[in-house]
């Protein structure tokens, strides 16, 4: 604020710079949408590992090829995964009541924290407190799991000191339900306490104490025998990742729903399509899996039938995956490789930047082969035509051999054609609208004009010096414009600003050509 002077001598004031630095968006946090066997339904649960997914999702389950997906993602490289559980033939949450008082009466309901078969598994038992208080109780929770005919115990949780007096800090529901993440209290009647039984020594619950939760269930979602042809789970992926809007401010950049793939086919193009729009919506990018298909031909004819999706926010990648999978001895599992490619995404992304192709020697498919074999005949077939191949060479093993949209036919001749391209332009925006959020309410002058060239105008130097434009020169490579030629008088009365940002993208080498001349009347070797 301006300086008062009061006495003769030296004053200092700050002067506002102006500078609002930018800070680059995530360019990789990948949204999963599908059924799994367990955790919150129909809301985004962030995760940063695949034990976190474990913990909240129950890991690996053989009806979900979403959890296959999300597994491959980490071990691609993936960091950040934002996890909907979709809503897909009402499962039932598994439940106990238990009785107290003389005579019994049923006085605590538990349940546990989400739907699914998943649930029977858990088994609870209340104690008296030690030493003995009371009105309070211990509650002891335990997961298990029958390994070889043997019953193991996966993961416990003791309460302790609970109360039924809801004015109490330690009140049963509360204490519960703010920090168990295997069960919920949904209804606790009265004062007066469950039946108790006394501790063993070590105080914990003997085993004869334990009462299981029972009735849940999964409802239609297993009952599938691999023939989704009907309209309600493609309407229960959609209602998934329409959910993905509440994560804000927070963002997700790929989208990945596995289970598309397994739609009939008339229902494939328009899931495709909506998830599509979904994510042009967001300036987000969509990795499509398409279903098990034989050869070039075969994924070449599908994306026919299915409409040919035109979208520069989506990619598709041919052939699937086959995975290692524990849940059957180790058998192969033929899966989607949405999952793959978003952690190969992530891992280059990480290494090199969001305007370096996913695609090369570098771009190596990590814990997982092609499902088929793509030679460069076939690749020949299916570049041009905007789908990418996941290749198998000899010194370099697995990798993605591609690296185009939707929109990436050569027939199209899109400006979008590239997946580095788009993605970098996504990338931009996305930072350029979370950091010039202070502009809004601003004078609409000249000096806000300026202020806003200055830092875009860096945000872009930085990309510039990181290389990811061509050109040598910064006029070259970007442009910033934002005056009287991009913001006339009309924009002023009608409160707009226009900010014009141009870059000179790179795009990959896909085609290297040698050429060999020979001489005349050099010696040979």
């Amino acid at each position: 604020m301006p300086v008062t002077p009061t006495y003769p001598g030296l004053y200092v004031e700050e002067v506002p710079s102006g500078v609002h630095p930018i800070v680059g968006a995530a360019t990789a946090d990948t949204a999963f949408v599908d059924y799994f066997a367990r955790g919150p339904v129909n809301t985004p649960t962030r995760v940063t590992s695949f034990a976190d997914f474990e913990r909240v999702f129950g890991g690996l389950n053989a009806a979900s090829e979403g959890s296959y997906a999300v597994l491959q993602y980490y071990l691609n490289g993936g960091q950040n995964a934002w996890i909907v559980r979709i809503d897909h033939g009402d499962p039932a949450t598994a439940t106990v009541t238990l009785a107290g008082g003389s005579p019994p009466s049923d006085v605590l309901e538990i349940s546990a924290s989400s739907p699914g078969l998943w649930g029977n598994a858990l088994r609870v038992a209340v104690t008296q407190t030690v030493p003995p208080e009371a009105g309070r109780f211990n509650l002891f929770v335990q997961e298990t799991r029958v390994d070889a005919g043997v019953l193991a115990v996966v993961a416990t949780e003791s309460h302790l000191g609970l109360t039924m007096d809801q004015t109490d800090p330690s009140y049963v529901a509360t204490a519960v339900n703010s920090a168990s993440s295997l069960i919920r209290v949904t209804d606790a009647t009265g004062l007066v306490p469950p039946t108790l039984v006394a501790p063993t020594a070590s105080g914990d619950a003997p085993a004869s104490a334990y009462v299981d939760l029972d009735d849940g269930d999964e409802g239609d979602a297993l009952e599938t025998d691999g023939d989704l042809s009907t309209t309600d789970l493609a309407d229960a992926l959609e209602d998934g990742w329409a959910t993905l809007d509440r994560i804000d401010p927070f963002i997700f950049n790929l989208l990945c729903v596995p289970a598309i793939a397994l739609l009939a086919e008339a229902n494939q193009g328009a899931a495709i399509g909506a998830a599509e729009t979904f994510c042009e919506q967001r300036r987000a990018f969509l990795i499509v899996d398409p279903p098990r298909l034989s050869n070039a031909s075969a994924a070449l004819e599908w994306l026919s039938d299915v409409g040919r999706i035109p979208s520069a926010n989506a990619a598709v990648y041919f052939p699937r995956v086959l995975v290692t999978d524990p849940l059957n001895g180790g058998r192969q599992r033929e899966i989607g490789a949405s999952g793959t490619i978003a952690g190969i995404y992530a891992r280059t992304d990480a290494a090199r930047g969001v305007w370096k192709a996913p695609a090369g020697i570098d771009a190596t498919v990590r814990a997982a082969t092609p499902a088929g074999s793509v030679n460069d005949a076939d690749s020949g077939v299916l570049n041009p035509q905007g789908v990418n191949a996941l290749r198998t060479f000899a010194v370099f093993g697995p990798v993605v051999w591609g690296a185009r949209t939707l929109l990436g036919a050569d027939q199209r001749a899109s400006q979008w054609k590239y997946v580095p391209v788009r993605r970098t332009a996504l990338y931009i925006e996305n930072s350029l609208v979370a950091g010039l959020q202070w502009v809004v309410f601003e004078p609409n002058d000249e000096p806000l004009w300026a202020q806003i060239r200055l830092n875009v105008g860096a945000f872009m130097q930085g990309l510039f010096l990181q290389g990811a434009f061509q050109g040598t020169t910064p006029r070259e490579a970007y442009l910033v414009k934002c005056d009287r030629t991009t913001t006339t008088q009309l924009d002023i009365d009608r409160g707009v600003v226009n900010i014009l940002v141009g870059f000179a993208p790179l795009k990959p080498a896909e085609f290297v050509v040698i050429r060999i001349q020979q001489l005349a009347g050099q010696a040979q070797a």
